[in-house]
């Protein structure tokens, strides 16, 4: 069976099993991605590993996304951020939509099937949470703990929910749009005090664009080096 058959037969098996639910699937680049609704979420991923017609066994991802400002670059180039060696331009507050600013999502492997699958819950700003899965796998665990750390979505009833990777002390959380590059403060060790200490952050916020390739008069078509010596010797 071809990749692409899998997914037909995947598709259809989804279509089937959760049409008791306001799921909605896409399919693009050879993956297949399920939208659940946030309050059916534990409902189809019991059905999603259940079910033997779907058989999704392992849960190999949970992970975070901040959609705010989706689509908009920073590193726009503009002509005062590339005179001499500046290449830094000045970060502009921007406003958060809170309709399905994150989301969670969740990769699933089905062995059996040898198919995977793309789960997608959407998350409101004002109330990101969602229902934790560590209890129909356990590897989900320590990933919500990330998601958790990254970007302040909380996985109702999962049994440990705290920071995983960054200081105990941390206040925010360093994947959301809205925090700040230069991050919230910082820190260094005090020999008089014997201890680490923080501080506020002593740097200007700016993103780094890209170098521009200007236009370079010397390689233009015809041009022979003789002009470049008069060029320069004027």
């Amino acid at each position: 069976m071809t990749p692409e058959e899998r997914l037909d037969e995947l598709e259809e098996a989804l279509e089937e099993q959760l049409e008791d639910f306001d799921c909605t699937t896409t399919r693009a680049d050879g993956e297949l991605t399920l939208v659940v609704p946030r309050d059916d979420l534990l409902p189809v991923m019991q059905r999603l590993r259940g079910h033997r017609d779907l058989s999704f066994e392992q849960c190999i991802d949970v992970c975070g996304v901040d959609y705010a400002d989706y689509g908009v670059s920073e590193w726009v180039t503009t002509e005062a951020a590339n005179v001499g060696f500046e290449r830094g331009a000045e970060r502009e507050p921007h406003e958060v939509r809170p309709e399905n600013r994150f989301a969670a999502v969740y990769h699933l492997l089905s062995l059996d099937k040898n198919v995977r699958l793309r789960v997608k819950v959407f998350l409101d700003a004002d109330r990101p949470v969602v229902d934790s899965v560590a209890g129909i796998w356990a590897s989900a665990n320590w990933f919500e703990r990330e998601a958790f750390d990254l970007y302040g979505i909380l996985f109702a009833g999962h049994p440990d929910l705290r920071r995983i990777l960054t200081d105990y002390g941390f206040i925010g959380h360093p994947f959301r749009k809205d925090f700040p590059l230069i991050g919230q403060v910082e820190m260094r060790y005090d020999a008089e005090e014997g201890r680490v200490v923080y501080e506020p952050v002593g740097i200007e916020p700016r993103t780094l664009v890209p170098r521009v390739i200007r236009h370079d008069a010397r390689y233009e078509e015809g041009r022979k080096p003789e002009q470049e010596a008069e060029d320069s010797d004027a």
